[in-house]
């Protein structure tokens, strides 16, 4: 691998992994929408979650690059609704924790499901990270800290693919690494 290949994979690496001191914006200081848009950065467990959608979509392969992250958006949304509604939905965390976990191991062993089973389980997951994000709107307003988050998410879907696409030009396995780092970091939160 060339020297400056190495770096830009570092370097999307360390950023995607990295997560900000402070908690979440907020939204009476910097917009609603600010607030939504860095609400799924702040967490280390979205961002797995995210990229890992990304890479396991890339991986199934032909539709199932967009219709895998649309399910996750899909359904995400409809959970986000769901908590402004004031529906409970119980183990909302301990569910993104093992979305992190059980979408870094699919990645791992490059599980390729028919695109519907792809497109239930990114939804499955979706929808507990879209209720934690509705649980936490605290001061902002719905509409545009949604909005936010949404296309957050969105973007970090497509770095995943992006990510997958460069990383298995260097080497074929090097997206299943991803996939375990994902687990692995998943694992440390569970039980750090």
């Amino acid at each position: 691998m060339r020297k400056s290949s190495t770096v830009t994979l570092l370097s999307l690496l360390a950023a995607a992994l990295a997560t900000p001191a402070l908690a979440h914006l907020p939204p009476e200081q910097h917009g609603s929408f600010l607030a939504g848009a860095s609400h799924p950065l702040f967490g280390l467990d979205h961002v797995l979650a995210m990229l890992a959608v990304g890479v396991w979509a890339l991986q199934i392969g032909g539709r199932a690059i967009w219709a895998v992250p649309a399910g996750f958006v899909g359904a995400m949304t409809l959970g986000y609704l769901g908590a402004g509604l004031g529906l409970p939905l119980p183990v909302v965390e301990p569910m993104i924790l093992a979305s992190t976990i059980l979408l870094g191991l699919m990645v791992t062993l490059a599980l390729r499901p028919a695109l519907w089973g792809g497109v239930a389980i990114a939804a499955f997951f979706g929808l507990f990270h879209g209720h934690a994000h509705g649980a936490e709107l605290g001061a902002a307003s719905a509409l545009p800290f949604g909005v936010g988050f949404i296309l957050i998410t969105a973007l970090l879907h497509a770095a995943g693919v992006v990510m997958a696409q460069y990383m298995a030009r260097a080497h074929p396995l090097a997206p299943r690494f991803l996939g375990a780092a994902s687990a692995v970091l998943g694992l440390s939160l569970a039980f750090g």
